[in-house]
């Protein structure tokens, strides 16, 4: 029998398998999963944005929902609604498309900023409410979101609190010619879903999850989290940098890569690796009516970078 430990590994293993994305974009997601944050995928339509989101669902062999989000879709459209039964003579609650293992939410910035606002208590306290009653979420709940470039027609920027409650933000780009070319000339026309292995039952992910949480973290590596937040906030071109779920956010990160690698602690290169997708999206950049458009993720990105490389790295 296979150590339980080792589930993270064989999801991206399988994953990388099954599917012609980068694996970079794997290995952030899996230790989003691990960490128990969700994960933000913005690029535009037709690079596999959403198969991706599938098949992880499929290798954690949790309960799968799929939202199509649409301008006229409203909150109870996500959280789910009371009806009154004749029967039992009292409201009943049919819960919404929130309430499954992952989530995945397709387009998320096609809703109007009240639906968006919906998913803000359903991601950072995995329950919601409805008519007065709160409803705990399934465990583990993981929300994979995609979103096109707020450029394209038919697109509401996220607010500022909800881009926070997403632990991670990456993209896909476009394929090389050489990936793009072997995906019209190859001989297996099967759909990349059906070779997705299930790895692991979602008791056992939140069992993961739950480990990785113990993973020990020194004061001076939790020091150099600090420092990295904390500059974010004192740059020229940044409105208003990091906040401190941020920093709450890179250390569960960090937690998660140590053990995926099979560490007990957290390393200074695991900081540095993650600080990035942890905290570009975060930021709001102080360059006069540009808002998150036009190229602000990137600029966002080339910030924290830089950020990182003018903080000492401390020492063991």
């Amino acid at each position: 029998m296979s150590d339980p430990s080792d589930i993270p590994s064989r999801v991206a293993a399988t994953l990388r398998d099954a599917l012609a994305c980068p694996p970079d974009v794997i290995e952030l997601a899996v230790i989003t999963f691990v960490a128990g944050g969700h994960l933000l995928l913005e690029d535009v339509p037709g690079v596999g944005k959403t198969t991706f989101a599938r098949a992880f669902a499929r290798a954690i062999d949790g309960e799968i929902s799929r939202i199509q989000f649409t301008p006229d879709m409203l909150p109870g459209d996500l959280t789910g609604v009371s009806i009154w039964s004749q029967g039992e003579n009292r409201f009943v609650f049919h819960p919404g498309p929130l309430f499954a293992n992952i989530v995945i939410a397709d387009e998320i910035n096609r809703a109007n900023p009240k639906t968006q606002s919906a998913m803000l208590e359903a991601m950072n306290e995995r329950q919601v409410s409805v008519d007065g009653e709160t409803h705990p979420l399934p465990d583990p709940y993981f929300v994979i979101a995609t979103q096109n470039p707020i450029e394209l027609e038919g697109t509401y920027p996220l607010p500022e609190a909800q881009l926070d409650r997403f632990m991670t933000c990456t993209a896909f780009g476009y394929p090389t010619a050489e990936a793009e070319a072997l995906m019209l000339t190859a001989d297996d026309w099967s759909h990349p879903l059906d070779r997705v292995r299930r790895i692991c039952s979602a008791a056992a992910a939140a069992a993961i999850r739950r480990e990785a949480r113990t993973v020990t973290l020194e004061r001076a590596v939790a020091d150099y989290i600090v420092a990295i937040v904390q500059a974010t906030r004192d740059r020229g071109d940044v409105r208003y940098g990091a906040s401190p779920r941020a920093g709450l956010a890179l250390a569960a990160m960090a937690r998660a890569r140590a053990f995926i690698d099979g560490r007990s602690y957290v390393l200074p290169d695991d900081v540095r690796t993650l600080a990035v997708p942890v905290l570009a999206h975060r930021l709001v950049l102080d360059v006069a009516g540009m808002g998150y458009v036009d190229g602000t993720l990137e600029r966002s990105r080339a910030v924290v970078a830089d950020v990182v490389r003018g903080i000492a790295v401390p020492r063991a």
